[in-house]
């Protein structure tokens, strides 16, 4: 768990005038585009892929995850078409087609990771695409050590706590086509990016790049000129969206929860937050939300929710309530 990391609702479509690059439907509307596709995760499935405190019911696999499993696989399906048309068009032997990135983004307990978890495994049941990846961003932070040297360990999930040439570096690696990729690994419970250790991906049809920031713009360099960013080389990107004082909320609950669970655990770096009294915890939990991860949000996260292709908008209870889908 990490202590850094909501969204209010807003937009020209709010006022009636017809004027946002976005289609929005209500989950009703939403759910009516999947009902006759069944959907391939069991009820077991569905369990362990439950984020800390989240409720993921068989109804909004069904009603919200079914249907965009459903768009993203016609994305990809597209994405191969243009791909051998490309290739034609360019006289070349048709080489594999790169993998489809889709980026992730979100507050810190808004449930983006959940969001992850499922649609790697529902896309993974359609025949076209069985091998999805799934990588974090929280490998690429700096060490502790790094960060501390630079002075920033408390603005760990900020954009500059990132070693950004590695993370895109790893994205452009992906998106050439090499066989094998590796990303380093994250552990929450120490806090810390693991030494040495990595992940690797081998041949994947969808790589979800899941992270606080990662749809952020490029920086604007010392000379003046623009250079690549992340979200350069997504095929689509998703936000999953929900109001800032929900998200608070969400975040103190689930700094209880984990003071009962994984703080307890002597080698968690949080240990010591085990012996709070829950008024103390959840006063150090609002400190938290309101020096890390509000500003974090207002100032960086939340402002790249209209950079995505589609948003998912969570109500109090983390259901989903609506979609906004950007036109084509």
């Amino acid at each position: 768990m990490s202590p850094h990391g909501g969204a209010p609702h807003g937009g020209p479509e709010d006022n009636g005038r017809e004027t946002s690059p976005y289609i929005e439907l209500d989950r009703s509307a939403w759910a009516a585009l999947a009902q006759e596709t069944e959907n391939p995760l069991t009820p077991e499935e569905i369990a362990r892929l439950r984020g800390l405190g989240e409720e993921l019911s068989i109804e909004e696999v069904q009603e919200v995850y079914l249907p965009l499993s459903r768009l993203l696989s016609l994305y990809v399906e597209s994405a191969g078409k243009l791909h051998r048309q490309q290739e034609d068009f360019l006289h070349r032997q048709t080489p594999p087609r790169t993998p489809f990135v889709i980026g992730l983004a979100g507050s810190v307990a808004v449930g983006k990771s959940t969001t992850a978890r499922v649609l790697q495994q529902m896309l993974a049941h359609w025949p076209a695409h069985p091998n999805v990846a799934l990588v974090t961003t929280d490998g690429f932070l700096y060490p502790n050590a790094e960060l501390e040297r630079r002075g920033i360990l408390q603005r760990k999930g900020f954009p500059e706590s990132y070693d950004r040439r590695a993370l895109l570096r790893f994205v452009v690696d992906i998106k050439s086509g090499k066989d094998e990729v590796e990303a380093p690994t994250y552990s929450h419970l120490v806090y810390d990016v693991v030494p040495g250790e990595k992940i690797t991906i081998k041949r994947p049809d969808i790589v979800i790049i899941e992270g606080l920031n990662v749809l952020q713009p490029a920086r604007v360099r010392e000379d003046g000129k623009t250079g690549l960013t992340l979200s350069d080389f997504f095929d689509f990107s998703v936000y999953v969206d929900a109001g800032t004082s929900h998200i608070r909320d969400w975040y103190v609950s689930r700094f209880l929860r984990l003071r009962e669970t994984a703080f307890r655990d002597p080698g968690s770096y949080f240990s010591k937050y085990a012996a709070l009294t829950e008024d103390e915890a959840v006063a150090e939990a609002e400190r938290i939300w309101d020096t890390i991860n509000g500003p974090n949000l207002t100032q960086n996260v939340l402002p790249t929710r209209s950079r995505a292709t589609l948003v998912l908008r969570k109500d109090r209870d983390h259901s989903v309530r609506y979609i906004r889908v950007r036109k084509l």
